[in-house]
């Protein structure tokens, strides 16, 4: 039998990135995807400010989501820059996830930004460990243009989007 250190070492070593490409068509129950984000809370952070605000999408409003960044990128890439292909794979992403999560730091005066910021990286840590648990795809993008989705993440004056958290299942 394992002991939990062997367990978590297990888990830490088979922890990667698996893209949507990878992700099979196999719904993935609401409660997992619950569970994974709940534990990104137990993140540590300075003074319990709780920088991270998760935004799970799922359905149509993952579809919505996947058409409001495809306009972003549309409208803001000069068109010499545009690629279809790029165009064409924001969408391919969305639909391919099971779940995807807008990972928003809300800062706080109390520690510094950059301290804010390591909590929602050990909080995805968190996800990417319990994904990896579950047998579950993941990854973490940070897509410049992610800053301007207002629109679907609601984004406050004293937030930030820090990318999104793709959710799939894998064979």
């Amino acid at each position: 039998m394992m002991t939990e250190i062997e367990v978590l070492k297990q888990i830490i070593e088979k922890r990667k990135s698996i893209f949507p490409k990878d992700y099979t068509d196999k719904d993935i129950p609401a409660q997992v995807v619950e569970d994974i984000v709940s534990t990104a809370k137990l993140a540590p952070n300075h003074k319990r400010t709780k920088p991270w605000k998760f935004k799970v999408l799922r359905g149509e409003e993952k579809k919505k989501l996947g058409k409001e960044l495809q306009k972003i990128y549309k409208d803001t890439v000069p068109p010499n820059m545009f690629l279809d292909k790029k165009y064409q794979d924001i969408g391919f992403k969305i639909e391919k996830a099971n779940a995807v999560v807008a990972l928003i730091c809300e800062f706080s005066v109390i520690v510094p930004e950059w301290e804010e910021i390591a909590a929602v990286a050990m909080a995805v840590q968190n996800m990417y460990l319990m994904c990896t648990a579950y047998n579950l795809g993941c990854y973490w993008s940070s897509p410049a243009y992610v800053n301007q989705v207002k629109e679907s993440f609601q984004i406050g004056e004293s937030q930030k989007c820090l990318g999104l958290f793709y959710i799939g299942s894998v064979d």
